[in-house]
């Protein structure tokens, strides 16, 4: 499984010690410093069967600072793709892709399901 991270996020701390806990293998990747390409992003959109705007990280600085929250709904779909792959800060995390399976964000209770 490929675990991707931002080390300083507290979510994306909690998702590893949980994977961890669970002895769970992943190989673990630092969003920021391998930011997800616009095909990886378009395959994990198509597996994970959520809407795009999931993978946006709504809480953040630049989410907010690019004013995303009303420029998304009029953007295509390859259009936000591509606007996803310009900057790892803008994707939301973690993300956990499996084998036929990704999952954004860490709810404990959605993880378990689908590992345990």
């Amino acid at each position: 499984m490929l675990f991707i991270q931002y080390p300083k996020c507290t979510t994306c701390q909690k998702a590893k010690k949980w994977l961890e806990d669970n002895n769970i293998e992943f190989t673990d990747r630092h969003i920021k410093d391998q930011n997800p390409t616009f095909d990886e992003l378009k395959q994990w959109h198509q597996m994970s069967g959520l809407p795009l705007k999931k993978f946006f990280n709504t809480s953040g600085m630049l989410y907010k600072s690019m004013n995303l929250k009303d420029k998304l709904p009029s953007m295509t779909e390859d259009e936000q793709l591509e606007l996803l792959a310009s900057d790892g800060m803008l994707v939301k995390r973690p993300i956990l892709i499996g084998d036929g399976f990704v999952l954004v964000g860490f709810k404990p209770e959605e993880w378990k399901a689908k590992l345990i």
